[in-house]
């Protein structure tokens, strides 16, 4: 079945042929690690049917590349398509009876053991491109794998990879590792940063300034030498943007993506009669050569997906290229004859780059491989021969995502319904979408917006989705209208629904994504919150802005950004809105501290969304309870109104806790809110909301935070006054429980030889001596030291401020007095 030898003269992993015979004759499997351009996705599996009698099944990430082998090596045999070697994708299949290699995407191939684990009638397959990552690759080598160690122990395998850290991918299969060396031409790489200040992507926007540069770099390359030049840029979107800059060459420019159809995509991979500038996403990194491309253009930016697990948000973002990505990009320009490479970035920058990808396994999200995991009978993934195991965080979200579709049950088995999401083909969600969306709106309906969601990187058409679904209804052909045709063919035929064309589309993504219905916040505003509890806004300038509610299909949020920007969505009434989270929907009692004070109210929600709330007139006093509790613990002890008494009551519990320890009550804030449900009892059975609060009598209260013992004795551990020699009783301050202070004029305590002392005789009081004034003359705890060297200064300054006042020269020996000296009379 191989090619003549001049045919295959020019492929470099002819020379490694022989060893991976060996490899996969000894192991039954091999890791073949070949750079771009040695011929690993052709040449090989053609070797592979050469020596066997069964088909060879060759699994390529992405669908163009997929047909792109195809047609390649059929080339090499001198025959059409869907003879000796054809492909399968989704929604597009050539195959015959006499086809001996076919080639298919990784996802097809997951589909396909789910049917038929045994692999019937396939001697061998080749998992492509391994070294990138994505999910459905990394399950096809996990059930590959044990399909082999368990049912096919003949079944060779090999994985194959165009960079050399194949390790990890060794361990996996328990398999050698042969390796092509390819003689490949030179790059000559020219580090072409911006001139300018250039804003780092954000979500999907690109800074238009990067791609004007790009323009003009792609207008150097083309002066600088011959060939055709290959651009990589992140989007679709940017592709567009950086063709409309290139306007006024003599080349043609010609993209490449994956939303394309088939046909212009095998368009771009032929080379045309003049001279091309080819603008590409990461289709073009690896498994196929765009011939005739002597330079490449690289503007250092991928587009990954991304999930929000916390908050339900799966969206598409733009990242700098790995180091490994950048190097399979360049090596675009050395396939055929040497080249150059143009990066749109330093040297400086190029070294801080990440040395390999994200896999998709980190990052995505996981709904889809977790019901391939439970379908396959590895719910947790665990025994797998996953190269990384599945992130526990986000195999739990999916897990319960595929729960609330009713795909798993509760023991985590797949149910009925959770076979036939899986048979759709597509995301979980929208298979759901699809299956219930049918009766709602028709076949015909709910698979145009399926198809529409399922689209990578939907959104950047504009936010709104029903304007998106107008421009690809009037497309006649396209991979939009052939996933039409593929999901209708799933389905039975039922007619349309009386329901207007554009709350049909918003109930389907309301289908697919209920906790993104969104509800707006004010009238007049462009602030939604989200089912799920998210908030979101819209971009300025909408056509979505006056929809109280939207179904909302794609949002993302910037790290540290408070609210999610909305990037496609459709509107809809609060009718459809119902219908679609029907299943979020609850009715509840609620009582709770809301906003400052308690809430009683019976609620109906859909999910965070408040529809409909009314008043509870009798609402359960436990419930109150726990609402007034609430309230305190989330407010403090302000909410209660602390009189004077009380204030000095809760300072001299504290005093005694100070002085004397247990049992003596804590009374700070905290342990008070801790302990409020107790203390606080009698008041709270009384109290319906915050003013109540605000009326409840505290000295009562506090009191019964003392233990009996305690109670009888707090006069005389810490009494409210203390009586003095002069005989007034003067009130204790007890605003620092270490140091309680006792503020009296100098003439009250004459004849006092010692400080009183309280905290049953531990703590004595510190006493603020006042001038006949009221004024602060001296402080002292020790009055024998002061009577002997303090008071002699008081004395001195002040008995010629206050004359009618006694300064007795002894005054330990003089009589305490709170009056004045009489006046004499006149000739008294």
């Amino acid at each position: 079945m191989l090619p003549t030898a001049d045919l295959i003269a020019d492929l470099p992993v002819r020379h490694a042929l022989p060893d991976l015979a060996d490899a996969l004759a000894t192991a039954g499997a091999a890791v073949l690690v070949a750079p771009p351009g040695t011929g690993k996705t052709t040449l090989v599996p053609l070797a592979l049917a050469d020596a066997g009698t069964g088909r060879v099944v060759v699994a390529e990430p992405r669908r163009v590349a997929a047909r792109a082998a195809a047609r390649r090596m059929a080339a090499l045999l001198g025959e059409p398509v869907g003879g000796l070697v054809g492909y399968t994708v989704r929604g597009d299949r050539r195959v015959g009876p006499a086809t001996r290699v076919e080639v298919v995407t990784t996802g097809v191939l997951v589909r396909r053991l789910h049917r038929d684990p045994d692999l019937a009638g396939v001697d061998a397959v080749v998992l492509d491109e391994c070294h990138e990552r994505h999910l459905d690759s990394d399950l096809a080598l996990a059930f590959t794998t044990e399909v082999r160690a368990t049912l096919r122990p003949d079944l060779r395998l090999l994985a194959t990879s165009a960079t050399v850290e194949a390790t990890r991918l060794a361990q996996v299969l328990d398999a050698p590792v042969v390796e092509a060396r390819a003689v490949t031409y030179p790059v000559a790489v020219h580090w072409c940063p911006p001139a300018g200040p250039v804003d780092p992507p954000h979500g999907t926007r690109v800074d238009p300034r990067l791609l004007e540069h790009v323009a003009a770099t792609v207008r150097r390359a083309l002066g600088d030498g011959p060939g055709d030049v290959l651009v990589f840029l992140p989007g679709a979107r940017e592709l567009d943007a950086v063709a409309a800059r290139l306007t006024g060459l003599d080349v043609a420019v010609v993209t490449l993506h994956g939303r394309q159809e088939s046909a212009t995509q095998d368009a771009a991979l032929r080379p045309g009669p003049r001279r091309r500038v080819v603008l590409a996403t990461a289709v073009a990194e690896s498994s196929l050569t765009v011939p005739g491309v002597r330079a490449v253009v690289d503007a250092g930016l991928s587009r990954v997906p991304r999930t929000d697990h916390a908050r339900g948000l799966g969206t598409l973002v733009t990242v700098a290229v790995s180091r490994a990505s950048a190097t399979q990009r360049a090596g675009r320009a050395g396939r055929e004859e040497p080249g150059r490479v143009y990066r749109c970035w330093s040297a400086a920058q190029h070294e801080r780059l990440p040395a390999q990808p994200e896999p998709e396994i980190a990052v995505a999200d996981l709904t889809g491989f977790a019901l391939d995991l439970a379908l396959w009978g590895h719910p947790d993934g665990t025994g797998l021969a996953l190269p990384d195991p599945p992130p526990a965080g986000a195999l739990r979200a999916a897990r319960s995502s595929l729960h609330a579709l009713g795909a798993l049950d509760d023991a985590g088995r797949v149910t009925g319904r959770g076979r036939a999401i899986a048979e759709a083909g597509t995301h979980p969600r929208l298979a759901r979408a699809l299956l219930d969306g049918v009766p709602a709106v028709g076949t015909q309906r709910a698979a145009e917006v399926v198809a529409l969601l399922a689209e990578e990187g939907s959104g950047t058409d504009g936010d709104d989705l029903v304007a998106a679904l107008r421009r690809r209804r009037a497309e006649r052909s396209g991979p939009w209208r052939q996933e039409v045709r593929r999901l209708t063919r799933l389905l039975s035929s039922v007619p349309g629904t009386p329901l207007p064309d554009d709350l049909a589309a918003a109930l389907v993504v309301g289908l697919a994504y209920p906790e993104r219905l969104a509800r707006r916040r004010q009238p007049g505003g462009t602030a939604y919150l989200m089912a799920a509890g998210t908030a979101a806004e819209l971009a300025p300038g909408t056509r979505l802005a006056g929809s109280d509610w939207l179904a909302v299909a794609a949002a993302d949020r910037a790290p540290g950004a408070p609210t999610a920007r909305i990037r496609l969505a459709a509107p809809l009434d609060e009718a459809t809105a119902r219908q679609a989270g029907a299943g979020l929907r609850a009715e509840t009692t609620e009582v709770a501290w809301v906003d400052g004070d308690v809430v009683a109210r019976r609620v109906d929600r859909l999910g965070a969304v408040t529809l409909v709330e009314r008043p509870l007139a009798e609402p359960d006093p436990k419930l109150l309870r726990a609402a007034l509790l609430a309230g305190l613990r989330t407010e403090g002890t302000g909410l209660l109104s602390w009189s004077r008494e009380a204030v000095a009551l809760r300072q001299r519990l504290a005093f005694c806790r100070a002085a004397l320890g247990e049992p003596w009550p804590d009374v700070s804030d905290a342990a008070l809110l801790a302990a409020a449900d107790r203390w606080l009892a009698p008041e709270l059975s009384r109290a319906r909301r915050r003013a109540d609060l605000a009326r409840v009598e505290l000295v009562g209260a506090l009191r019964r935070l003392l233990p009996w013992p305690q109670a009888a004795h707090l006069d005389e551990v810490a009494p409210e006054r203390v009586e003095v020699p002069s005989g007034s009783r003067i009130r204790v301050d007890y605003t620092d429980p270490q140091a309680p202070v006792l503020a009296v004029k100098v003439q009250e305590v004459f004849g006092w030889t010692e400080a009183p002392r309280l905290g049953d005789g531990r703590v004595p009081l510190l006493l603020h001596l006042l001038s006949p004034a009221g004024r602060p003359a001296a402080v002292t705890g020790d009055l024998p030291s002061f009577w002997r060297t303090g008071y002699p200064q008081v004395r001195a300054e002040l008995r010629g401020r206050y004359p009618r006042h006694p300064w007795p020269a002894d005054p330990a020996t003089a009589v305490p007095t709170r009056r004045t000296v009489p006046r004499r009379r006149p000739g008294g």
